[in-house]
């Protein structure tokens, strides 16, 4: 299968399974069956989200979901049948290693539910820990491989967190880390995972103040014949919708940046409201939806 994919991806991802737990419900340990089912419940309102935005003029060939198998096996089976790109992620949730959810039956699962994209999460500085860094470019090696050989993309979540040492050089502002030091410690931790033989067809990547920063990071996912169609998407990483915006619009127009996933910025704080019975059923999902819609507007240049 050739590497890479260059159509548009809106990827709406829903598979946080500790922000659920923790953040919506309050749960710290494992959650009760009851507990299990309500969360389910608020994933396929999520997801009911993703279909009321086709409606409201989000194309289907671009709008994609990524899901967990524990709480949305149901929803990817559905989207198979609507036609909807899918996701299915793979790593252990809130882990700070890179860790696979059903250990080496992962394989298993992902054919199981057949997603279009295997997503992978992972917790990488360049600068930081080598052993642990060498232990996780293991495994996300046979990730890779894996996709390869069974006709998977793969879709690969690199987080570069600062070092101490990071934080200690930009005096604690992390603000300061994302704009000054970040974006190098990008491209080198890129080049480290590909060297390593890890080759993702869809970069998910951190968002940038500059537009050059992103420039940069498709000369390196590009950087050879085999990968000219690897693409990158923009993430939200949970943060507020300003800064979302701002790192949507220094993206778009740039060869090679297809997309984004914004995932807790879109569906968070209505699914509290909704939980604090502020929104209805029907309410939710509208605002659900519209806040999706809002950030295709803007990666598009419609907003």
């Amino acid at each position: 299968m050739p590497l890479g994919y260059d159509k548009p991806l809106y990827l709406l991802p829903f598979d946080h399974r500790a922000t659920f737990k923790k953040e919506l419900f309050g749960i710290e340990g494992e959650p009760s069956p009851a507990a299990r089912e309500e969360i389910r419940t608020y994933k396929r309102l999520v997801y009911e989200a993703l279909k009321e935005a086709l409606r409201l003029g989000v194309p289907r060939e671009g709008a994609a979901l990524l899901v967990d198998e524990e709480y949305g096996a149901d929803i990817i089976r559905d989207a198979h049948i609507l036609g909807l790109t899918t996701c299915l992620t793979v790593e252990k949730s809130g882990k700070d290693e890179f860790e696979f959810e059903y250990g080496n039956e992962f394989g298993a699962h992902v054919k199981r539910l057949n997603p279009v994209f295997a997503k992978a999460l992972v917790r990488y500085n360049p600068e930081g820990d080598k052993e642990l860094n060498a232990r996780q470019r293991g495994k996300l090696a046979l990730f890779s491989a894996f996709c390869r050989k069974e006709g998977y993309k793969l879709l690969l979540e690199p987080l570069v967190h600062p070092t101490h040492e990071h934080l200690i050089a930009v005096t604690g502002e992390r603000n300061r880390f994302d704009r000054e030091l970040r974006p190098g410690l990008t491209l080198a931790m890129m080049r480290e995972l590909q060297d390593a033989g890890i080759e993702p067809d869809v970069w998910k990547l951190e968002g940038m103040e500059e537009r050059g920063n992103y420039a940069k990071i498709v000369a390196i996912a590009r950087n050879s014949k085999a990968r000219a169609m690897v693409g990158t998407i923009i993430l939200g990483r949970g943060e507020g919708r300003r800064e979302v915006e701002t790192w949507l619009r220094a993206g778009r127009g740039v060869d090679g940046i297809i997309g984004f996933a914004v995932g807790r910025t879109v569906f968070l704080e209505p699914l509290r409201d909704f939980k604090a019975k502020r929104l209805g059923e029907r309410e939710v999902i509208r605002v659900m939806a519209e806040n999706y819609r809002h950030f295709y507007d803007i990666f598009v240049g419609k907003s």
